[in-house]
C-alpha cells in the first residue's frame, strides 16, 4: 500500500510525520531513541516549530515552483526499530 501527501508548509509536513508514527504505532519516544534524538526535536518536527532550515526549504520550493512529497510505503516498509545498533550516517564508509 502506498500512500501520497504533499506538504506545502512545515505544519503540513508535520502533520504527516505524525500520522506516519501512529500508523506504526510509535511514541514520540520510541522515534526519538531510534533516530539518536530527543524527544522533544520530534515534537518539534511534528508541530511546525520554527526551524531555520524547515522554513528556508519551504522558502526554496516555493520560488523553484516545486513541493515536498512524502511517499509512505507502509505494506513494504517495517517499522523503525526502537531499540537501533548504532545511527548509520555516522559510520565510516
Amino acid at each position: 500500500m502506498e500512500g501520497r501527501t504533499v506538504a506545502r508548509s512545515q505544519a503540513a509536513l508535520g502533520k504527516e510525520l505524525a500520522r506516519l508514527r501512529f500508523e506504526r504505532d510509535l511514541t514520540q519516544e520510541d522515534l526519538a531513541h531510534a533516530l539518536g534524538v530527543s524527544r522533544r526535536y520530534i515534537y518539534e518536527l511534528e508541530t511546525a516549530r520554527p526551524n531555520l532550515f524547515a522554513t528556508r526549504l519551504f522558502e526554496l520550493l516555493r520560488e523553484l515552483g516545486a513541493h515536498l512529497e512524502v511517499v509512505s510505503q507502509t505494506a513494504s516498509v517495517p517499522p523503525v526499530d526502537p531499540n537501533p545498533r548504532g545511527n548509520p550516517l555516522e559510520q565510516d564508509h
